[in-house]
């Protein structure tokens, strides 16, 4: 049985015609955007926002309508997998690279669903080496101000070359073992010159489906203050 499948595809659940969407990146939500090109060609009218030109291209061939991010005056439901999701919601993301542009729609839609398989519920973030996204230039003085904070770091290559993101920079991955405090840590990572942003995603999922041992689906919601 695929968790990635059943989770991606429930998210679909919970759109509605009319709606602006951001489509995310990523294994978990390709089930999504699969279903939702199935919907569009039943005759669902949406528009799409993707965050990563990968994205684009899986949702132009499903003859998914998109827009820009500057071509529309809201998002009504952005939609993106995880990398892990601790207890409180909080979220490292970017191990596909698109962090930056995943962030910039989460922030924008007025409802933001995760999709996660139970592989990637954890209690406490830090297990999964947290990507983030630095501008080439000084990219190692950069590096150099991130392992000051007692973390471990690599440089993302491929091919033997640095990984460029769509937005054409470098991705710095840095093993914290936990991250008890992620606000305080996102924060502190978004001040150091040459940092772009971080794949830390601090209160910002409104609603988390994953499945139980016995594959049922679990919706998490974020506690209302």
């Amino acid at each position: 049985m695929n968790e990635k499948k059943i989770v991606g595809e429930l998210a679909a659940d919970f759109i509605e015609d009319g709606m602006v969407i951001g489509l995310g990146t990523g294994s978990t939500v390709y089930f999504t955007i699969m279903k939702l090109g199935a919907l569009v060609e039943a005759g669902l009218s949406i528009q799409g926002i993707p965050t990563s030109v990968q994205t684009a291209e899986l949702a132009k061939k499903l003859q998914i309508p998109l827009a820009s991010m500057d071509e529309v005056k809201k998002i009504d439901i952005a939609i993106d997998g995880a990398d892990e999701v601790d207890s409180n919601l909080n979220l490292i993301k970017g191990g596909g690279g698109a962090l930056v542009r995943e962030k910039i729609v989460a922030k924008a839609a007025e409802k933001f669903i995760v999709v996660a398989d139970p592989s990637k519920m954890v209690k406490t973030l830090g297990a999964f080496p947290l990507p983030v996204e630095v501008v080439p230039f000084g990219a190692m003085q950069t590096e150099n101000y991130i392992r000051e904070l007692q973390g471990e770091t690599k440089l993302r290559l491929t091919d033997g070359k640095p990984f460029q993101t769509d937005n054409g920079n470098f991705i710095i991955d840095c093993s914290f073992p936990s991250i008890i405090r992620p606000q305080e840590l996102e924060s502190i990572l978004n001040n150091i010159p040459g940092v772009v942003d971080n794949g830390l995603f601090v209160g910002m999922a409104d609603m988390v489906i994953t499945i139980d041992s016995g594959h049922k689906p679990v919706l998490l919601k974020k506690e209302k203050h």
